[in-house]
C-alpha cells in the first residue's frame, strides 16, 4: 500500500507518521521534498534559502517528485510505504502561487513525474485558522510559512479541492482533535 499524508505545515503529519512508524516496522517511511539525497538539497533551496520565482519552485518540487518516485516508490511498490506529503501538496501550493494554473494541468505534470503513480490512499490533516495560528506560533518560520496564515489556509482549500477533483480514495480528518483520537482513526483506516 502507498499511503500519503496531506496537510499543511503544523496540522500533525509528521506526528502521525512517527506513531505508524512505530507500529509498521517494516513501512518504507518517507518524505516530499527531501526523501531522497537530491530532494534534500532541493528541500534546503525552497525553505531556507527562498526561491524567487514561483514557476522554479515548482519545478524543483516535481524535480524532486520524479526523484523520489524513482529512488523511494517504485522500487518499493510491494511494501507499505507511507509518506509525509506529496503530490497534492505539491498542486495545492502551486495552485496558490498561481492561481491560473488549474488541476488538470498541475495534474499532468504530476502524472508525469510520477510515471502516472497514484497513492493507494490520501489522508489529509485539516486544520483551521486558530490552531494553525497556535502551532506557527510556537515555531520558527519557514520561507513558506512566512507568506502568511490566509496563504496557508489557501493552500489547504487547494488540497481540498484537488482531492475532491481526483478518481481517488482520500479520508479528510480534523486536526483539532487529540493525537491518540486521530491516530486511532488512521489505524482503523489501515486495517
Amino acid at each position: 500500500m502507498y499511503l500519503i499524508f496531506e496537510g499543511i505545515d503544523t496540522s500533525g503529519k509528521s506526528t502521525q507518521v512517527s506513531l505508524l512508524k512505530k507500529i509498521y516496522k517494516d513501512a518504507i517511511i518517507t518524505k516530499e521534498p527531501g526523501g531522497t539525497k537530491l530532494g534534500l538539497k532541493i528541500r534546503e533551496m525552497i525553505l531556507n534559502e527562498g526561491v524567487k520565482s514561483h514557476k522554479c519552485e515548482l519545478f524543483l518540487f516535481l524535480a524532486d517528485r520524479a526523484q523520489h518516485y524513482k529512488e523511494v516508490i517504485e522500487p518499493n511498490r510491494d511494501k507499505l510505504i507511507i509518506s509525509d506529503r506529496g503530490f497534492i501538496s505539491g498542486m495545492a501550493y502551486a495552485m496558490a502561487n498561481h492561481p491560473e494554473f488549474e488541476i488538470d494541468f498541475l495534474l499532468e505534470l504530476n502524472l508525469f513525474a510520477l510515471d502516472q503513480t497514484l497513492p493507494d490512499l490520501i489522508i489529509l490533516l485539516k486544520t483551521d485558522k486558530d490552531l494553525l495560528k497556535q502551532r506557527i506560533d510556537k515555531k520558527s518560520e519557514d520561507e513558506i510559512e512566512k507568506r502568511g496564515i490566509e496563504y496557508l489556509l489557501g493552500v489547504q482549500q487547494n488540497m481540498i479541492d484537488i482531492l475532491n477533483h481526483l478518481n481517488i480514495k482520500y479520508r479528510i480528518l480534523d486536526a483539532n482533535q487529540s493525537i491518540e483520537e486521530i491516530h486511532r482513526q488512521i489505524k482503523g483506516l489501515l486495517s
